[in-house]
């Protein structure tokens, strides 16, 4: 246990601080959420390593805890507000979910495994946190049942515009997420307004893109 939180203190002082993140709720958050607690047990040892963390899924449906680092810097680009309601899209874990539930007053998030879906099911109640619906949905459909959000966040790359996530924003709310639409990717905060959309590109990444929201082949003869 001491080994976690000793290594959970690095990963605040050693990647989060040094990455422009100054919302210290978020600071706060990270640095008292047990990431350990979201993974199985054979990825503990590697959880507070600056990588993308391949959680499970076939070799054409993986799954990623994104990096510390990244999962701060969108954390902070959504502005999230105590009474904001906030979709986590693709969270295989429940970890960036569970950092949403921190600063915000209700978090949906949505995964396409009922078995992770149940997994985060049970390891969100037994560490105090009552206000995070766990639904299972492809990433691109989002969640009609809470909708509308104030913020949306992607937990990972998109290679297509997700128009159905934001079709699911209040008006004045907004979508965080890596765009791969070209190269390099970019995070990108998209913000709806009266029957139209707006696109603010913050910094560029590099992270795996969701299952469900990758560019669909085209065929050339």
């Amino acid at each position: 246990m001491l080994e976690f939180e000793r290594a959970r203190q690095n990963m605040v002082d050693g990647q989060i601080r040094p990455a422009s993140v100054t919302d210290w709720r978020i600071i706060d958050a990270m640095r008292a959420l047990p990431r350990e607690a979201f993974v199985p047990e054979s990825k503990r040892e590697l959880v507070y390593l600056d990588l993308d963390l391949q959680i499970e899924g076939r070799d054409d449906h993986k799954h990623f805890l994104l990096n510390p680092i990244m999962t701060a810097r969108m954390l902070q680009a959504a502005e999230l507000q105590h009474d904001d309601r906030v979709l986590v899209v693709g969270c295989p874990t429940g970890y960036i979910a569970a950092v949403a539930a921190k600063l915000a007053a209700r978090v949906t998030t949505t995964i396409d495994d009922e078995s992770l879906a149940q997994r985060i099911r049970a390891t969100l109640p037994a560490l105090g946190l009552s206000n995070v619906n766990v639904r299972v949905a492809e990433a691109a459909k989002g969640d009609l049942h809470d909708a509308p959000f104030d913020a949306i966040l992607l937990c990972g790359a998109t290679e297509v515009e997700p128009t159905t996530l934001y079709e699911q924003l209040k008006l004045g709310g907004r979508l965080v997420g890596a765009f791969a639409t070209g190269r390099p990717q970019r995070v990108t905060v998209v913000t709806r307004s009266h029957g139209d959309y707006g696109a603010r590109i913050l910094f560029d990444a590099s992270i795996p893109v969701l299952p469900g929201l990758e560019r669909v082949p085209v065929f050339e003869f």
